[in-house]
């Protein structure tokens, strides 16, 4: 290699991380044991002097193809584990964690931008009432059901999310003051044109919505919005239930 050593080209291999692992034989005409711990510090993970023995290189390459295919299985297991602490099992929708780390970033883009966010905290009224008469399986297709409505509804630009039991959590972006109230509303019709078969019985379940707003350059919480998002879904429910509730900005 006419522009660096093999040593240097295991070095930038090693400092570029690259993804896959990238498993290096070193072969050379050098046999010191100096030479060969060299090659290893330099992130080599194997070592063949010339001449070599063509069976042996084979092995060897047999070797790092396991260790390869070794080093994949984890990084797709780790990606699962990823995506399962960012999910909620029940409902295929971002968890909270998820949608805060997502939230607290576009916060920022709203400061620094100046464009609407939105948070959106939304309960299902009367869900213990459900899982109480109809069990929890029933209880189960309902949030499912919600969860889908939330996320058909929902732009690539926004992100909705199960907070825990039948609460859930919207955020939407770019949504200007005097539509907010309508977009909200189309979660609240879809959901409660549904029609679920309660043992035999044909009933519908409703949703109550708060909604807060932020616009502006000072960077805020988005527990501070969560926060004021829950006290008008607090409005809304002693309202009379499913209603839709603003805080604006």
């Amino acid at each position: 290699m006419p522009d660096f050593t093999g040593l240097e080209l295991c070095q930038r291999i090693r400092c570029a991380a690259a993804k896959p692992y990238t498993y290096i034989i070193l072969m050379t005409s050098k046999s010191e044991q100096a030479d060969i711990v060299k090659g290893l510090e330099a992130g080599a993970d194997d070592y063949l002097t010339k001449p070599f023995d063509a069976a042996e290189l084979r092995a060897r390459v047999s070797v790092g193809r396991r260790i390869v295919e070794l080093n994949r299985e984890l990084v797709a297991q780790s990606k699962k584990l990823e995506e399962a602490a960012h999910t909620d099992s029940l409902t295929g929708l971002p968890n909270r964690r998820a949608i805060e780390d997502w939230a607290s970033k576009q916060l920022r883009g709203a400061a620094r931008h100046g464009f609407p966010l939105w948070v959106v905290v939304a309960d299902l009224d009367c869900f213990k009432n459900i899982n109480d008469t109809f069990g929890h399986e029933a209880g189960d297709d309902v949030l499912r059901q919600f969860a889908d409505i939330l996320r058909k509804n929902t732009r690539a630009s926004d992100i909705c999310g199960r907070l825990g039991g039948d609460e859930f959590l919207v955020v939407l972006t770019h949504v200007n003051p005097e539509h907010i109230e309508m977009t909200v509303s189309k979660f609240r019709d879809q959901f409660a044109a549904l029609s679920f078969p309660f043992q035999g019985k044909s009933s519908s379940v409703t949703a109550s919505f708060g909604v807060a707003g932020f616009r502006g350059r000072d960077i805020g919480e988005f527990t501070t919005l969560v926060r004021q998002a829950d006290l008008m879904l607090y409005e809304a429910k002693r309202a009379g239930r499913n209603m839709v509730k603003v805080s604006f900005p």
